[in-house]
């Protein structure tokens, strides 16, 4: 008789903002008129939490401190049915765009409503389009000042594998506040690349199978991976921006075909959250990284 064989449990994660706060449509002016915009992300949000409790997991949320204020009956819910609640900060600046002590207002503001909301710890941090780069590793320490626990800010995609220097799963950065775990999206080498497959615009620009036959390639290494999305992406008909047309094209491409394929991913797929991931993770491998030198983040 054939014995079931659990699926390994990979991290999901979703970048809860709203549709006219990505990057790529940002200017100062468009910034002082969010609160006239239509908000969209507490609808496209609990659709992401019906879908996971369709298929009975869990997930994190890093959510903007700002959408918490407005929204706090959303995050509420979200930590009641226990998924993991974590920080994207609170205004949607990037970390390259702040001074050290505006990051440090930023992302403890975010951490206190966040906390305040739920009542539980909040341990885990992403900055907005990953923007921890080798030019704000000192954001690193204030995470850690902070009483963040891990980072997943550092997306290393793109560059040749034989320069790379981080590691392909989660692993410990030292700072001079002390480590923290860094929780990279997932990457697959190929062509002496890293090529980005964790979600997002990649998600929704390669064909489902495409993304599936390369996660699997991943799974079968004994890889973790590391998803993510926005609500957005589940989104078609949220009010388009106006923008530079390759900002259009990337915000916009399949956004009528990520929320069938998010449930496919979901069928393919264990998930759970990265916190939970993270603990079982520290507890197995902490020896192996204890003794290593600290690891350079490049951009």
């Amino acid at each position: 008789m054939s014995m079931l064989v659990e699926k390994p449990i990979h991290c999901l994660s979703f970048d809860v903002e709203e549709h006219f706060q990505v990057s790529a449509f940002w200017s100062d002016a468009r910034r002082q008129e969010w609160d006239r915009y239509e908000s969209r992300v507490e609808r496209n949000t609990q659709l992401l939490a019906e879908l996971l409790a369709k298929h009975g997991m869990k997930a994190t949320f890093f959510i903007l401190g700002w959408v918490a204020e407005r929204h706090p009956e959303l995050v509420k819910s979200l930590a009641a049915q226990g998924h993991e609640v974590a920080s994207h900060g609170y205004g949607h600046e990037l970390v390259t765009a702040q001074s050290p002590e505006q990051f440090r207002q930023d992302v403890r503001m975010a951490k206190n409503i966040l906390e305040d909301l739920t009542g539980n710890s909040v341990v885990g941090y992403r900055a907005p389009s990953f923007s921890i780069t080798s030019e704000t590793e000192w954001a690193l320490s204030i995470l850690v000042e902070e009483g963040y626990q891990y980072d997943s800010s550092v997306y290393d995609r793109f560059h040749r594998t034989e320069k790379g220097t981080l590691p392909a799963e989660m692993f410990q950065i030292y700072t001079p506040a002390g480590a923290i775990w860094e929780v990279p999206p997932s990457t697959y080498k190929a062509l002496g690349f890293q090529i980005p497959v964790a979600g997002g615009g990649y998600f929704r620009l390669f064909p489902y199978a495409v993304s599936r036959a390369l996660l699997r390639r991943l799974e079968s290494q004994g890889r973790t991976l590391i998803m993510y999305l926005h609500p957005w992406e589940i989104d078609p008909h949220q009010p388009r921006m106006d923008g530079p047309w390759l900002s259009q094209i990337r915000h916009y491409l399949n956004l009528g075909k990520t929320q069938a394929r998010l449930s496919q991913l979901l069928a393919d797929f264990n998930f759970g959250s990265i916190r939970d991931i993270v603990v079982s993770h520290r507890e197995i491998r902490s020896v192996t990284y204890s003794s290593q030198s600290p690891v350079a983040i490049h951009e």
